[in-house]
């Protein structure tokens, strides 16, 4: 059973950092590009961040080039999303997910229950 677990969100004042990680299973993590996505209250879901199968290419969305850095570890099958110069409307609960290759964005599985990012002052 396909599996994702996401945690590090929390509260942060503008300005500042958090680290999210994603614990992935039952699926062969090394053979999947991954994705960050997350939604804000009374938004539809967005692609944040994508990484292939091992970590050569990466993308982001424009909203968050240069501030977010993804990131897997294959051994420990996780995933990571290091978030720095956070903004308030970065406000979201974050989820992972695999995506179905190199020209998609789409997940393939069920949600995890994501982990909840607050940035406020």
């Amino acid at each position: 059973q396909v599996q994702f677990v996401e945690s590090g969100g929390g509260l942060v004042q503008p300005g500042g950092s958090l680290r999210l990680s994603c614990a992935a299973s039952g699926f062969t993590l090394s053979q999947s590009y991954m994705a960050w996505y997350r939604q804000a209250p009374g938004k539809e879901r967005e692609t944040v961040a994508r990484i292939s199968s091992f970590g050569q290419i990466l993308n982001y969305a424009d909203s968050v080039k240069g501030r977010f850095t993804i990131a897997r570890d294959n051994y420990k099958r996780m995933v990571y999303l290091q978030m720095n110069s956070l903004k308030p409307e970065d406000t979201a609960v974050y989820f992972c997910n695999a995506v179905a290759g190199r020209n998609s964005w789409s997940p393939i599985y069920s949600w995890g229950q994501g982990t909840q990012v607050t940035v406020s002052s």
